[in-house]
């Protein structure tokens, strides 16, 4: 069984590589170098067998809590570039993903459940998945 929990938030930021100079990150990035925000939509999937107790594959509340402390109150109306769990990464939704994932994957587990996929509308045409494969 699958289930999904949306969750919204609006945040900001800036795609800067510290590592090049501003004309490369300029080249790189182009209007996205410049401070600017998104209306995110933030998809958790979670799997696991229903409780024969509960009728549950985890309290979809407890769910709601965990994403609500760990990422909304963190990222809502704020620069990711400034957020803990994006200090020293590229601020791309691709990455974003990746921290959102290492950051529920084990209150998840706690509840009972394995994280599926994390996903991200960042925009009506671009959206981004993430299924915690390993990245090179």
């Amino acid at each position: 069984m699958y289930i999904t929990r949306r969750e919204r938030f609006c945040s900001a930021h800036r795609l800067i590589n510290n590592n090049l100079s501003e004309d490369d990150n300029q080249k790189l990035f182009g209007k996205c170098y410049n401070l600017h925000g998104h209306n995110y939509q933030l998809f958790v999937t979670v799997t696991g067998s229903i409780s024969t107790i509960s009728g549950f594959v985890i309290d979809i509340k407890d769910l709601k809590q965990i994403i609500n402390n760990k990422i909304i109150k963190k990222l809502d109306h704020q620069n990711i570039n400034e957020v803990d769990f994006m200090q020293d990464k590229i601020t791309t939704t691709e990455n974003l993903c990746v921290a959102i994932w290492q950051e529920l994957v084990e209150p998840i587990r706690q509840l009972g459940g394995e994280l599926y996929k994390i996903e991200i509308r960042e925009t009506e045409n671009n959206y981004f998945e993430y299924f915690g494969e390993t990245l090179n």
